[in-house]
């Protein structure tokens, strides 16, 4: 019997197992690559502040002066008083792709927000134009009825209530549409008095002199102390002027209320003999009211990094936006912190003339 040789008696060749780590590689990266793509193309539920152009109060814009004065004597200007805007994207009506919000967040200059903190839910692209023009025209006449009285100039200011908070102080006394004429027999003639009255009387009791429907009233009322330790009634206040000569703010496509105390600047500059800012390149921002206080804005670290590329050697800050520029001033700018008008004259005059600026309030020292 022949024996097989050793060649005859041949092995199978042993079938080689795949390393699971593999598989789950292939789907991870399978993944990965639809996560990508969803992310470029899905939208991204944020928007973008950056910053935007800077406007001369004092200068030109398409060859008119930004602001004219009819019916009372003008005197020359130089330097700048710029107003700051910031640009939004991803609002009402367009989409951000991840890509873009991911390179904002790069950019020290910008800033990613939920849009949802920046915008109601229902809000329209329309709604949102409406409501900055709005803001900007009350900002204006704000900002002519702090100028007019820091420069003692008389006008005439009416406060009627536009509606009332929840839980307010005034809910079911006060009404919208009445005319506030007095507090405690004090007449208020500009917000300031009304509210140095209502702080005046620390929480008591107040008689609020109205005119409702064309007729003289008196309500009491006990106002309620604000968190910021304010007493208040609980109202909107539209406020209504009449001035003694036209002031025309011409500047289009900006919106919103934060360019007042800027613009209440570049009044007081045309109306007083001689150059406040000394020939110097101011910018600034912030809201005012009618008796010159400098409030808050949305977008400080934008509206620093655009005055500085417009060449802004010092900017102007409301002093309860302090906590966002600390940290954030461009090489360059000084920063001088506000709280009126007032704050703001005082610093263009002391810097514009050359003086010693170091007493001038920072936001470093709070």
């Amino acid at each position: 019997m022949t024996q097989p040789t050793p060649a005859d008696f041949s092995t199978p060749p042993t079938k080689t197992k795949r390393d699971p780590r593999f598989t789950v590689m292939v789907v991870s990266g399978f993944l990965a690559l639809l996560l990508g793509a969803a992310a470029v193309l899905l939208p991204a539920p944020y928007v973008v502040e950056s910053p935007g152009p800077t406007f001369n109060t004092i200068g030109e814009i398409d060859s008119q002066p930004l602001i004219e004065v009819e019916g009372r004597e003008t005197f020359p200007t130089s330097g700048d008083l710029d107003l700051t805007t910031v640009y939004v994207t991803g609002g009402p009506g367009t989409q951000l792709g991840i890509f873009e919000v991911f390179r904002a967040w790069l950019n020290p200059t910008e800033s990613v927000v939920p849009r949802e903190l920046r915008y109601p839910p229902d809000v329209t692209q329309e709604d949102i134009q409406e409501q900055n023009a709005v803001a900007m025209t009350s900002s204006q006449e704000s900002a002519i009825a702090a100028a007019l009285a820091h420069l003692d100039i008389d006008f005439e200011e009416e406060l009627s209530v536009a509606g009332l908070v929840d839980d307010a102080a005034a809910a079911g006394i006060l009404e919208e549409g009445d005319v506030i004429t007095s507090v405690d027999g004090t007449d208020v003639t500009n917000i300031g008095v009304l509210r140095s009255s209502l702080n005046a009387a620390n929480g008591d009791p107040v008689d609020i002199g109205l005119v409702r429907d064309g007729g003289e009233v008196t309500e009491a009322v006990t106002p309620k102390e604000s968190p910021g330790g304010d007493f208040q009634l609980g109202v909107g206040l539209v406020a209504n002027f009449t001035f003694p000569f036209d002031i025309t703010i011409a500047l289009n496509n900006v919106g919103g209320p934060s360019a007042g105390s800027m613009f209440a600047l570049g009044i007081i500059d045309l109306l007083t003999e001689g150059e406040l800012t000394g020939g110097k390149h101011f910018a600034g921002t912030g809201t005012i009211d009618s008796a010159g206080q400098v409030g808050p804005i949305g977008g400080i670290r934008q509206k620093l990094a655009g005055a500085r590329e417009s060449g802004a050697e010092v900017f102007l800050a409301p002093a309860a936006n302090c906590g966002e520029v600390v940290g954030h001033v461009p090489d360059g700018l000084q920063v001088v912190r506000v709280e009126t008008l007032d704050d703001a004259v005082k610093a263009v005059q002391t810097i514009g003339a050359g003086d010693d600026a170091s007493a001038l309030p920072t936001c470093d020292a709070g």
